[in-house]
Parts: C-alpha cells; sequence; structure tokens
C-alpha cells in the first residue's frame, strides 16, 4: 500500500493540494493517505472532514517524519528546499515545479524525488480532467472581473430607471485562454458589452461563441505547441499595441491574462496607453506576478495612474494569485486534478492488498509530466 501526503501550503497559499472529497477517491483505490492538521483550514475544510473520509490528520508527529515515509507528496505551490530534503529518494512529487531554472533542478536532483509537474502536462484531451492550469484559470478569470466590478465606479449593466438610462459598461479583454473565456463570460452576465483580443488563430471564434466582439490587430496569429500563445516578434508586437490602444481609452474596465509558459509575461499595455482610459476606469492584470501584460502592475497590489484626460486616476491592480482568493472552488477542481492524475499511477495490488504507484514513462501523459533534472543547456 502506498503513502499519499499533503501539507499546509506555505503562508500566503489559501489553497489545499487535497480535499475531502479527492481524499475519499485516493483511498477508494486503495492507497494510505496522511494530511498535516489544518491543511484545509483556508478552503473551510476542516481536520473531522479530513479523518471522515479515511486520511490521517498529522497533528503532533514531526513533519519530517511523514515526508520520510511518502510515496507521492501532493503539494500546490513549488517545494521549498526544506521539504525536497528530507523526502526520501524515489518520492513522486505532484505539484506545480514553478520556474526550472538550473538552481531548481540541482535541488530537484540532490533529493533524488521524481518530479511530476503540472505545467509539463500534455494539452491532449485525455489530460484535460488533470489539467491545473486551465482550472485554475478559470477560477481566475471569474475572480478578476470581481475585482474590476468592485471597484469601478459604475454599473456593469445596462440600467433602465425612471430617472434615465444607464448604459453599460464597456469591457475590454487581452488574451483569449480559459481565464480570458472566462472573465468574458463573467462581464458578459454581469451585463457588460465585451470586445477581446488574442493571437491564437482559433481565438476569434472563441471570442465571438461567448458573445463578445472580436479585436483584429491585423498582426496575424502565434501559437505555440499545446495551444498556447507564442511571444509575438517586437515590430508585431508594437503593431498589436497600436491596434488595440483606441479599444482600452474607450473601456472603462480592462482585463489582461496572457502568459506563455516559462517565460515572462508579455507585455501588451504600456502606462501610456493606462493613462488614454477615463478617470476611474479599472484595469486588472493576472498576469502581474510574472512580469505582467500591462506596465507598473505589481502583484498583490493597487497601483493609480493619473489620467491624461485629466480628473482622476485609472486603477491598476495586479493580482498575485486570484485563484487563491477563493481557495474553496480552487482546491475543489486542484485537487480533482491531483486525484485524477494518482488513479492515473494507481497500479491496483492483487486481492486484500493496498494498491502501489508507478510513473509509467510508456504513458504520454505521465512522460509530458515528467521533469528531467539534468541543467539544460543555454541557447
Amino acid at each position: 500500500m502506498s503513502t499519499l501526503v499533503a501539507l499546509r501550503e506555505p503562508d500566503g497559499e489559501t489553497r489545499a493540494a487535497l480535499t475531502p472529497e479527492a481524499v475519499r477517491t485516493i483511498v477508494r483505490l486503495g492507497h494510505r493517505v496522511v494530511v498535516q492538521t489544518g491543511i484545509g483550514t483556508h478552503a473551510f475544510h476542516p481536520d473531522e472532514a479530513y479523518a471522515d473520509a479515511g486520511a490521517e490528520v498529522l497533528e503532533g508527529a514531526p513533519l519530517a517524519d511523514a515526508l520520510r515515509g511518502a510515496d507521492l507528496l501532493a503539494h500546490v505551490v513549488p517545494l521549498e528546499p526544506e521539504r525536497l530534503a528530507v523526502l526520501q529518494p524515489g518520492t513522486i512529487t505532484l505539484g506545480l515545479a514553478g520556474a526550472l531554472d538550473d538552481e531548481r533542478r540541482a535541488a530537484l536532483a540532490a533529493a533524488g524525488t521524481v518530479t511530476l509537474a503540472f505545467e509539463r502536462l500534455p494539452r491532449i484531451s485525455r489530460a484535460q480532467a488533470m489539467d491545473v492550469l486551465s482550472s485554475q484559470s478559470f477560477v481566475a478569470g471569474y475572480r478578476a472581473v470581481l475585482e474590476a466590478a468592485v471597484r469601478l465606479p459604475r454599473f456593469f449593466p445596462l440600467a433602465m430607471t425612471a430617472a434615465g438610462t444607464v448604459p453599460p459598461a464597456k469591457v475590454v479583454v487581452l488574451g483569449v485562454g480559459v481565464a480570458g473565456l472566462q472573465a468574458i463570460a463573467t462581464a458578459r452576465r454581469l451585463g457588460a458589452t465585451v470586445a477581446a483580443n488574442d493571437i491564437r488563430p482559433d481565438s476569434a471564434e472563441e471570442v465571438r461563441s461567448v458573445g463578445a466582439t472580436f479585436i483584429d490587430a491585423g498582426v496575424g496569429t502565434a501559437e505555440a505547441s499545446g495551444g498556447y500563445a507564442r511571444a509575438l516578434a517586437a515590430t508585431a508586437a508594437e503593431a498589436q499595441q497600436q491596434a488595440i490602444a483606441p479599444h482600452i481609452a474607450e473601456a472603462d474596465v480592462l482585463i489582461t491574462t496572457a502568459a506563455v509558459p516559462g517565460r515572462r509575461a508579455p507585455r501588451l499595455v504600456t502606462t501610456e496607453m493606462l493613462a488614454a482610459m477615463r478617470p476611474g476606469s479599472v484595469a486588472v492584470d493576472l498576469a502581474a506576478a510574472t512580469g505582467g501584460n500591462v506596465e507598473g502592475s505589481q502583484p498583490g497590489a493597487e497601483v493609480r495612474v493619473p489620467s491624461s484626460r485629466g480628473g482622476g486616476d485609472v486603477v491598476l491592480v495586479g493580482l498575485a494569485n486570484a485563484a487563491g482568493d477563493l481557495p474553496t472552488d480552487a482546491s475543489r477542481l486542484y485537487a480533482k486534478n491531483v486525484s485524477n492524475v494518482v488513479e492515473l499511477l494507481t497500479v491496483p495490488g492483487a486481492e486484500g492488498e493496498g494498491a502501489t504507484l508507478a510513473v509509467d514513462t510508456n504513458d504520454e501523459v505521465l512522460a509530458g509530466m515528467l521533469v528531467d533534472v539534468a541543467p539544460q543547456e543555454a541557447g
């Protein structure tokens, strides 16, 4: 019988790698589950719920003991060196790996763990139920619109009253992946009119399918493997900025969601473009933690940019962990992704025996997630 461990995440992270529902699924597969007391506090899952689901709740024993006995450690944020150091060689780690620079690869190599990174999950149909990037982006796109709505000093929907008609807010979304589509859908449900832009070839059809207007920047398309956008060349990026600038200037809300996996977020909006918005307008940058789509955005901070139209500021919100701002549902989705990968790893035991775990490198999903800890050559 294999042992799966999940601990409380470091300070600042509210999501849990496992929920009681996911624990039930994993226990049914034939595994032992150990969780640290308080793992689900921020997501409103008490220890009792984990125990009722079949987990052993670690309350007083040293964490090092639990980690040494783990066959698999499920986590959300990239593992700290201290946690890696106490894992037994061969332990499977399953979670977000973060930036895989040489320093990080060296730490993983020294630990001797088998690292499965959600960032490396292949973008294929069979892997959709395990796709953490998509599930958490879905949460983030919704949250971004709420962040804008509570700051915007006007209604989102059209309002027809005895005192007159209030026109709907105008929202522009840049980046039409999972987060962008969810942002469009949420803004539309709140009654705003929405326009959006992306450089992937299918983005125009996707934008129209959720009731928004597509902004054609006239720079062609750019798509990397797996359906992600890739960075534009400098001249094309500049042309894109010039094309979308008038739309941003007339928007009440700007939401940016563009990301290129493993790289700094593309710069889509300059301070000058932001300042051209009306005073009181709001911009929300979901990519603030990876460099920002909007010049000047800071993760976890609200910045005020004087409007060039006079009369006040444009509010720029840099979200540091949008999914973590909705920890209950974000954890529910994340833990489901984890349990789906665990199911793929599970090797059923003989009758009366527990199951074990194995990384089958002939499986394209697991092979894709497996991190090669060898330092990467430059260039």
